[in-house]
């Protein structure tokens, strides 16, 4: 008995140090800390392992080396706009990217993300469309092929493009590819094996140190990035993987957003790639020209590539969706899996709606992770208080990331609305001012609500007191999913 209560004595002061080390030395904002507090509370001493592997900050400047590397390759073209856009004088081309200075001046400070102006985009809304097109692009190839995703999955499609990537090496063609080891974890180098013999490189982002143990698996490189020949890129939400192609009995159909661009915008994009790469690599790789060709004018989009991550010191992305809701004058088109926002973006939203804009939200009708969709059930009744309609998607499972303003201006890319991909997961997105564009991704929204049931305050406050427990414990987690 005395021995029983002096394990409990030192339990409860470890849990109460643990308690202080969240509050007073992370400094989390304050939602994350309780929700932390409430699992140390309630799983004593586990819940601080887990709070090892899934929410401590500490180690977070030892986690990321790339803080003082420079942008490679567009370091000058960055300093030339931020001093032409402040004095006045920076030469927009279209008046519908002049109206929105503010919000390229913010992300090109706060990112360097540069705003190019000469790009064509096709918008990939299907799996099998978005990945004929790849493979076919894959084939022409000349000189480098940047092939980054987040999920690289040893089935069907991984093995097909495994061996399309083989063949362009053994043509010559560089080809590099990286993977992130939680996102692929049933995916390991030998799976790429006919690839490295043909002279491709293989590398994974943060991988495990002690095989299955990952201390790093809380950051995750949630980014998909297709480069090739400097001059053509993809960016969206597809991974790599037989569902993707609606090939999955779970999911179904699945209906996701991707980009194929053609522009000087790729540029950033190789960018991008090569900060990752040389974080995960052995074998480094420095400016070549041949990775900065000088990019033929293909259309006039302008585009910006910006990126986000727990090695950023501002929520670049999250910051650049509040800036587009906050310039909304007529509508808020968004297609999210995920909803979970934080204080910022729901009141930006909510003033929104509230102000008359016509706010609308889509969102699937099955989870993939269970506490986060009941998570984002509890959110959108805020919404619908507000104003905003939501939509749920019926045909199978939504996984698009994409916002659409105006009908002037969007985003499209690999970043969720939730607290997960604005401060844990390293993410990237094409902001894009075009309105041929926006309208696209317009139109694509209203097609699918012909696939949606539109969610209703009344049917909202129908739902069942055990559905309402699910999302309240979901909710109070969601600081920390």
């Amino acid at each position: 008995m005395e021995i029983s209560s002096i394990l409990l004595g030192i339990l409860f002061v470890l849990n109460l140090i643990f308690a202080v080390i969240v509050i007073f030395l992370e400094r989390k904002d304050a939602g994350a800390t309780w929700a932390w507090l409430m699992v140390l509370f309630f799983i004593p001493f586990l819940g601080f392992i887990m709070y090892l592997l899934f929410g401590q900050n500490l180690s977070r400047r030892r986690l990321f080396d790339w803080d003082n590397i420079k942008k490679v390759g567009i370091e000058d073209l960055i300093e030339e706009q931020v001093t032409e856009i402040k004095s006045g004088i920076y030469p927009f081309r279209h008046e519908e990217i002049a109206r929105h200075k503010e919000l390229i001046y913010m992300h090109l400070v706060n990112d360097d993300a540069v705003l190019t102006q000469d790009n064509s985009i096709r918008i990939f809304t299907d799996g099998e469309e978005k990945f004929d097109a790849l493979l076919d692009d894959l084939s022409r190839a000349q000189d480098h092929i940047h092939f980054q995703y987040y999920i690289f999955q040893k089935d069907n499609l991984g093995r097909k493009i495994v061996q399309k990537l083989a063949q362009k090496a053994r043509d010559g063609v560089k080809v590099r590819v990286l993977y992130d080891e939680m996102g692929s974890r049933k995916t390991r180098k030998r799976f790429f094996r006919e690839l490295i013999e043909a002279g491709g490189e293989v590398e994974v982002f943060f991988p495990s140190r002690i095989p299955y143990v990952n201390t790093r698996l809380n950051y995750r490189n949630h980014r998909k990035l297709v480069i090739i020949d400097g001059n053509l890129g993809y960016v969206g939400g597809f991974n790599v993987g037989d569902e993707y192609l609606g090939l999955k009995a779970k999911f179904g159909y699945w209906r996701d957003t991707h980009l194929r661009i053609e522009g000087s915008a790729t540029l950033a994009m190789q960018t991008r790639f090569l900060l990752d790469w040389n974080h995960a690599a052995r074998h480094k790789v420095g400016y070549e020209a041949c990775y900065f060709p000088i990019v033929e004018p293909k259309g006039k989009a302008g585009v910006q590539i910006v990126s986000s991550g727990p090695d950023s010191e501002w929520e670049q992305i999250k910051n650049g969706y509040i800036k587009l809701i906050s310039s909304a004058n007529h509508t808020v088109f968004i297609q999210t899996p995920y909803f979970i926002p934080d204080a910022s973006l729901l009141d930006a939203l909510r003033i929104a709606a509230l102000s008359g804009v016509d706010v609308r939200l889509m969102i699937p009708n099955k989870p993939d992770h269970p506490f986060v969709y009941w998570a984002t059930y509890s959110y959108v009744g805020e919404l619908l208080k507000a104003g905003a309609k939501v939509y749920i998607y019926q045909n199978g499972f939504i996984h698009a990331k994409t916002i659409a303003v105006d009908g002037e201006i969007s985003s499209v890319g690999t970043a969720n609305i939730d607290v997960r991909s604005f401060r844990l997961n390293f993410e990237v997105n094409a902001f894009i001012y075009d309105e041929d564009i926006s309208k696209q991704l317009e139109e694509v929204f209203i097609n699918d609500m012909e696939k949606s049931v539109e969610l209703t305050l009344e049917g909202y406050h129908e739902r069942s007191m055990w559905i309402r427990f699910k999302e309240s414990i979901s909710r109070l987690l969601s600081p920390i999913l």
